[in-house]
């Protein structure tokens, strides 16, 4: 096969390989970014005691979440199971139907579900109907992943970020900076080495997110839990990163045995600024707060990571000890410059990564997500020391007489950084800090919670921090029975007579039928009078009262 024909093969293995990603992209759900879910409230609300037992109960999280399949369950004070159906998902809001003619006593409410970012979110609280009474328990979820998994989807993703930077410093090096006499030979086999261990580290990812999500053992994958999962931004992420390896790995191909084209090389790095963007989009940076910037500067940061690492690898394995002293004195220089670059790059986007996933200087220190923030920054701050010293050397011009100490510096860094991606990979799976410092699940402190009733209907009122300044305002109605009532109109008023505060109209949002919500900012602290008014039908209209202090 001639020069002509390889590349044309090459070129038509890069179109099947997209073939496949794109066929990926289409069946990719539409699903609306949101951050790592806690539970934000519940009704009814934790540790309440309601005078009868409720048709339904609604949790409600800070974003969305999605279902695994029958690990939402209410238990009741007898053992037996009270939840009747399959819970229904909207958004954040999921509604679990309950038998209404329960017994008297204390149900417990276990939960464990997906968050945008694709970790699990599990929890459980109690409510009472009558009185309290001994909290059952329930085996039927686990309250965290199996250690097991969950420590081996942390080498999945150690072993993944290897082999990435494994692929990118040999294609980097072997396209711009090797040189013509030398043998390829060793370059390729670390490059294939690369590819094989993305490949299986992407495989391993999505094998193991099944029973990491469920909480089972490393073997409790079902067909259909299987299913859901490659349904997911996560699994579509993945399915994408595996179709633009392959549609790389055959331009890589001619890449190890001689110099490329340009147009060949160019293709090469906008496949890999592509699957750099599946690494974000299947984790924590696609549900932060502003997700756009997040996914951009972590690719950002995983890219810059890969060339320096990849380059240095490339250095310290082959160049410095094969290329004569004319040849490192081309290649040094420039690729202490590249370095440079990638490190500002890298620099760059941690910061600004690492400003929207902690949110402030106390969850820094307060949440585990933080502190392997903080020692992350530690370590990289080492590696740094040890690169200026090799960029010292490099200026002084004796680097290529003296490959020796820049080989040590080099091997120290690598070292380190083997380290860094090993607190990346734990990183990646730890709760963000500005989520972790503001996890509310159960009862708060400050959280206001009654019943009132009417003729017509009861409502349940649950506010939130009940304090001065923002507050969330939840009304669920219901009948007579402890059935949700439809409401057609509502109108809700807060006034401070103390302080000559005259009522204010709070706007209210309906997210069913009968359960509103609506925010209020309380100027000051006093007894607030909150003024309810449903209207059922037509003609049936109730108004309730509460006296709701405000700290």
């Amino acid at each position: 096969m001639n020069v002509v024909d390889r590349r044309w093969f090459a070129r038509l293995g890069t179109a099947a390989g997209l073939l496949v990603t794109l066929v990926a992209l289409l069946l990719a759900p539409a699903a609306p970014a949101s951050a790592h879910a806690v539970l934000a409230s519940s009704s009814p609300v934790a540790s309440a005691v309601v005078p009868s037992a409720p048709a339904e109960v609604v949790l409600t999280f800070s974003e969305s979440v999605r279902k695994v399949t029958g690990k939402i369950r209410v238990i009741a004070p007898d053992g037996s199971r009270a939840d009747r159906g399959e819970p229904t998902f909207e958004g954040a809001l999921v509604t679990v139907p309950v038998d209404p003619s329960g017994p008297r006593g204390t149900y417990l409410v276990s939960y464990r579900v997906i968050s945008a970012d694709s970790h699990p979110v599990s929890g459980a609280f109690t409510y009472s109907v009558g009185a309290p009474s001994t909290p059952p328990t329930d085996s039927g979820v686990e309250s965290r992943a199996n250690p097991v998994v969950e420590n081996a989807v942390k080498v999945a993703k150690y072993l993944g970020y290897v082999g990435l930077l494994l692929v990118v410093g040999p294609a980097l090096v072997l396209a711009a900076l090797w040189p013509h006499r030398l043998s390829r030979r060793g370059p390729a086999r670390l490059a294939w080495a690369g590819v094989g261990l993305l490949a299986l580290a992407t495989l391993a990812e999505l094998w193991l997110q099944v029973p990491y999500t469920a909480g089972g053992g490393l073997t409790d994958v079902t067909g259909a839990g299987f299913s859901e999962m490659l349904g997911s931004t996560y699994g579509t992420a993945h399915l994408v990163r595996l179709g633009l390896l392959a549609a790389a790995a055959f331009l890589l191909r001619p890449l190890t045995r001689g110099p490329v084209g340009r147009a060949d090389a160019l293709i090469l790095a906008v496949l890999g600024g592509a699957g750099l963007l599946t690494w974000p989009l299947a984790g924590h940076p696609a549900a932060s707060p502003a997700p756009a910037v997040s996914v951009a500067v972590d690719a950002v940061h995983l890219g810059s990571m890969a060339v320096w690492l990849g380059g240095l690898v490339m250095l310290a394995v082959f160049l410095l000890r094969r290329a004569d002293e004319r040849e490192l004195g081309a290649i040094l220089p420039i690729w202490s410059r590249w370095a440079a670059l990638a490190v500002a790059a890298l620099l760059l986007a941690g910061i600004v990564q690492g400003l929207i996933e902690v949110g402030g200087v106390r969850p820094l220190v307060d949440t585990t997500y933080g502190r392997l923030l903080l020692a992350k920054v530690g370590l990289f701050a080492l590696v740094m020391a040890v690169a200026a010293y090799s960029r010292w050397l490099v200026r002084r011009r004796t680097a290529a007489q003296r490959p020796v100490p820049v080989r040590r510096a080099i091997w120290a860094e690598l070292a380190i950084t083997a380290v860094v991606l090993g607190v990346t990979a734990t990183l990646v799976q730890t709760t963000p800090a500005r989520v972790a410092a503001d996890d509310v699940a159960g009862a708060p402190a400050g959280y206001f919670s009654t019943t009132l009733t009417s003729p017509i209907y009861s409502l349940q009122v649950e506010l939130d921090p009940a304090e001065r300044g923002n507050n969330s305002l939840h009304l669920y109605a219901y009948t007579r029975d402890n059935r949700p009532q439809p409401v057609a109109e509502w109108k809700v008023t807060a006034a401070l007579p103390s302080a000559g505060i005259e009522p204010i109209d709070i706007p209210l949002l309906p997210l069913t039928d009968n359960h509103v919500t609506g925010e209020i900012n309380f100027p000051s602290a006093g007894e607030w009078q909150l003024r309810v008014t449903a209207r059922t039908s037509d003609i049936d209209q109730a108004t309730v009262t509460a006296t709701v202090p405000i700290r």
